[in-house]
């Protein structure tokens, strides 16, 4: 890419509006989330009990461990044991 082509699409970046306020959080929080979807997920592949607790009922299972039960977490548990 050309330095002229560089400056333009500098330019053109700087033009766009800040990001909104949620996504920010968002992306701010995404590392940590994964984080713990991998590792009630880890904890699931090993111990067949935890996997049934969870599939039987996921937000109270996560809750009884200590995991606040938010739409997110939820929806990525659902989609990682959507084959169970």
């Amino acid at each position: 890419m050309s330095a002229s082509n560089e400056d333009r699409l500098a330019d053109l970046i700087g033009a766009l509006p800040p990001a909104p306020e949620a996504w920010v959080r968002a992306a701010q929080e995404l590392p940590l989330a994964r984080t713990e979807i991998d590792a009630i997920v880890a904890r699931a592949e090993t111990d067949a009990e935890f996997r049934q607790a969870l599939i039987a009922d996921l937000e109270a299972t996560l809750a009884q461990e200590g995991y606040e039960p938010e739409r997110p977490l939820l929806d990525a548990l659902r989609w990682r044991f959507a084959d169970s």
